[in-house]
């Protein structure tokens, strides 16, 4: 395991700061799904171009925010976390002809990824800026609310096994990460360490954590799946 070597800030679970940002997540969340009602299906599908902006504008901010301070690397900050790649697929679902396996992969990986970061935050080089907030909180907010407007809205589908082909996906995705990992001593995806938040889905240390985590995945994909076909209709 190697050692964290850069400056980490974590929001208590239930403090003062994290009821307040995570309140605010909420209503990023919850706002677009509630416009959408009002909306014909030209103006959704103009709305998820508007977002794939809003993510390109927060990612380039974010990365020259590193920059500045001196601070990017390519050990810390390609977007190669679990919430990076969802991101990145969200920037480009919009404009994909195809979009229905990268909707399949993003519903779960954006909404399970988003939601453990807005519950249990970690910032790597954190300057205490309404920026950074801003960045995070946004970011993270739109991984969990616009998977679920593509499937509300623009009838995107989630077949029977969707979500075991996430998990697949994953596995494949950690096959060529953990390599990296080693190649450049970095940590995506917390393969090389777990993360230094307390996180209810990592348990043990290295390497027992990524094997349950294996497990984890499978039974976390599988509720949002039931719940999705129970609790959220068009």
């Amino acid at each position: 395991m190697k050692e964290e070597l850069i400056p980490v800030y974590i929001i208590e679970f239930m403090s003062q700061e994290w009821i307040t940002w995570t309140s605010i997540s909420l209503i990023f969340i919850s706002l677009p799904l509630i416009i959408a009602k009002y909306l014909n299906r030209d103006q959704k599908v103009s709305f998820t171009y508007i977002v794939s902006v809003i993510l390109i504008i927060d990612l380039i901010t974010e990365h020259y925010g590193y920059i500045s301070a001196g601070n990017w690397s390519i050990e810390y900050n390609l977007p190669l976390q679990l919430c990076g790649i969802s991101g990145l697929i969200l920037i480009f679902l919009p404009f994909l002809k195809n979009k229905q396996k990268l909707f399949q992969f993003v519903y779960y990986a954006g909404i399970i990824g988003g939601i453990m970061a807005i519950l249990t935050p970690q910032m790597n080089y954190f300057d205490g800026s309404l920026r950074y907030y801003l960045n995070f909180y946004v970011s993270h907010s739109l991984l969990i609310c616009m998977p679920i407007f593509y499937y509300m809205h623009l009838n995107l589908k989630l077949p029977r096994l969707s979500w075991f082909r996430l998990w697949v996906n994953l596995n494949i995705i950690l096959a060529i990460i953990m390599p990296l990992n080693f190649l450049i001593n970095s940590n995506y995806l917390y393969l090389a360490q777990p993360p230094e938040v307390s996180n209810p889905l990592v348990i043990g240390e290295w390497p027992y954590y990524i094997m349950l985590w294996e497990v984890f995945i499978l039974i976390v994909a599988y509720i949002v799946y039931i719940i999705t076909k129970r609790r959220i209709t068009l």
